[in-house]
């Protein structure tokens, strides 16, 4: 069995998608962007951008009743491999114990134009 996850707080799918799926014990995050509830990007910088990709992150796993703790698998797509140093200064602030196991990929073009996308895996309990 799936259930949807779609916080009234968070930022409204671009696309037909759910933005999280709880099923067998995960949450399955769907790629997030610095977008806002009300439709609008929040891209000043890079570190900005990053900051407001987290914090939906953060929006979903609550909604859930998790943090970023619970976070297992992280994918992070980056518009350009430039902005590795600074997305993994701010993307590292968000976790005090071990992190997820991830990757990060440079791709040719994110949706609106942004420069940061990332999605993950979260275990429940």
């Amino acid at each position: 069995m799936k259930k949807p996850i779609f916080p009234p707080n968070a930022a409204k799918p671009l696309a037909p998608y759910t933005p999280a799926i709880e099923a067998g014990g995960f949450v399955f995050l769907s790629g997030q962007i610095a977008l806002d509830a009300e439709g609008n990007l929040h891209t000043g910088d890079i570190a900005t951008e990053t900051r407001k990709v987290m914090d939906n992150i953060g929006t979903l796993l609550r909604a859930a009743g998790l943090d970023h703790s619970h976070l297992v698998k992280v994918t992070i797509f980056l518009s350009d491999m430039a902005h590795y140093g600074a997305v993994n200064e701010v993307y590292g602030s968000y976790f005090t114990e071990v992190p997820p196991a991830r990757e990060a990929v440079a791709v040719k073009a994110l949706p609106r134009g942004v420069n940061v996308e990332i999605s993950g895996v979260a275990v429940k309990g």
